[in-house]
């Protein structure tokens, strides 16, 4: 939805194969990095795994613009929520996923 507004992903992670080495773990890992360092945004859908998380904490420390989307709200469970989900800089989004493509497309 977004590359129809004219968006351009940094990284599709849903290209890689399992890695089956050491060396292809690192190569994945500079290329995500690169992909946080190069984004103008970068998008957490919960639930998210530990390299989103990863990536989360790195866009933060870089300030980068983060939108949070949690479909069913579950970021506000007090009991399991993380308190990164709740700095400023972190945009929570809820609902529909178009309503989350919609929040993102009007932040730029």
């Amino acid at each position: 939805m977004l590359k129809d507004k004219g968006f351009i992903q940094t990284y599709d992670w849903t290209l890689n194969e399992r890695a089956a080495s050491y060396e292809a773990l690192e190569k994945i890992g500079q290329e995500e990095l690169a992909a946080v360092i190069d984004c103008d945004l970068i998008i957490v859908i919960l639930p998210a795994g530990k390299g989103s998380h990863i990536e989360l904490g790195i866009a933060l420390g870089i300030w980068k613009k983060i939108f949070l989307y949690s479909p069913n709200k579950e970021v506000n469970n007090l009991d399991a929520t993380s308190t990164f989900y709740h700095l400023p800089q972190v945009k929570k989004c809820y609902g529909e996923f178009e309503d989350l493509m919609d929040a993102v497309a009007l932040a730029i």
